[in-house]
């Protein structure tokens, strides 16, 4: 069942099943389309939602690998017109260039998202984490880097 046919059935739930399944077993060649259309749907939350998860978990796979470059390109094209996904691609970049020790601005790392700095706080960065540690956004956020970095010094 393609994105369009999907969109058609009335029960966003559904739809929202529908379309991760879709995401799922997109071939890369097709990725780029379906993401496209997924995001016309006229239920634009779930729509956002579906994508995100998709997002989340190709960048994932491709994170520390050679393909994530053209990748995060042609995703941040298909969602162009969403702030909040583009945001995420955006934040998925800086974790990379954290987590492979590329260059990164400590003060992008304290204004990003919750959600990046609690992932960045659980990662091998010591950099990082000593600065997510002090000056984290949460309690949770700074506590898990204050753990996650004494726990990496004793190993």
């Amino acid at each position: 069942m393609d994105s369009h046919t999907i969109q058609q059935v009335p029960d966003e739930h559904v739809r929202f099943s529908a379309y991760l399944t879709a995401l799922q077993q997109v071939a890369e060649p097709d990725e780029f389309d379906l993401v496209s259309r997924v995001l016309t749907d006229p239920d634009h939350t779930m729509a956002q939602s579906a994508v995100l998860r998709h997002l989340d978990r190709r960048a994932a796979d491709l994170c520390t690998g050679p393909a994530y470059e053209g990748w995060v390109r042609a995703m941040t094209r298909a969602t162009s017109d969403r702030p909040f996904l583009t945001q995420r691609l955006r934040e998925w970049s800086l974790f990379r260039a954290i987590t492979l020790e590329l260059s990164w601005q400590p003060d992008d790392l304290l204004a990003s998202s919750n959600w990046l700095q609690l992932k960045t706080a659980d990662g091998t960065n010591t950099e990082a984490m000593e600065i997510l540690a002090a000056a984290g956004r949460t309690k949770r956020i700074r506590y898990t880097a204050e753990t996650r970095r004494d726990r990496l010094s004793k190993a």
